[in-house]
């Protein structure tokens, strides 16, 4: 077997691998979006905003929570 053959091998090889995973990555977002609608049909939405009207969450909680951590990573940052 010469080089060139080897090397010709390999490039088949190298273009069949990445395509193997390209098509493993595709079917995996395709399901992630099928999953994420037919959960959204469910309703789980709903669901978690009636567990944080439950647990006395209210959106301005989780804004501030949000803000909050937000402003100790800028901190970190700069200090960092």
């Amino acid at each position: 077997m010469t080089i060139v053959e080897m090397l010709g091998q390999s490039v088949i090889l190298t273009l069949l691998g990445m395509g193997i995973v390209f098509s493993f990555l595709f079917i995996l977002v395709l399901s992630i979006t099928a999953m994420g609608k037919v959960v959204g049909s469910f309703g789980a939405d709903s669901s978690v905003q009636q567990f944080n009207a439950a647990a006395g969450v209210t959106g301005t909680e989780v804004n501030e929570t949000a803000a909050a951590i937000s402003a100790a990573v800028t901190e970190y940052r700069k200090n960092n």
